[in-house]
């Protein structure tokens, strides 16, 4: 069985194929840390992390994106970005997914 955060996860992913951007990561890990998805779109890589929500009384998933998260985001996407050695710019995104058929993605650059 796939968990809701993995679901959501694969949801976010194909959104974001359709609105143009390219995966090139999903759920890259090391043992310090963990990157949701990476993605480019117009030269630009993205550090994605997916915030799943069944109901709205929950909150959003950016209310979640307190500042020792923000941090560890920091952290992997500057990890990821030494590792690939990528010269580009790069950002960081949180997927907000809620509703029980994950219909409902808002996508905010942090």
């Amino acid at each position: 069985m796939i968990s809701s955060g993995s679901r959501a996860e694969t949801v976010v992913a194909g959104h974001l194929v359709a609105s143009g951007y390219r995966i090139l990561d999903r759920s890259w890990k090391t043992v310090n840390c963990e990157i949701d998805i990476v993605a480019i779109k117009r030269d630009v890589a993205y550090f994605i992390e997916v915030k799943y929500r069944l109901k709205s009384n929950q909150g959003s998933g950016w209310e979640y994106i307190l500042p020792k998260k923000l941090k560890q985001m920091e952290f992997a996407a500057k990890l990821w970005v030494q590792y690939h050695k990528w010269g580009g710019d790069w950002r960081l995104l949180v997927a907000d997914v809620s509703g029980a058929d994950y219909s409902r993605i808002v996508l905010l650059e942090l």
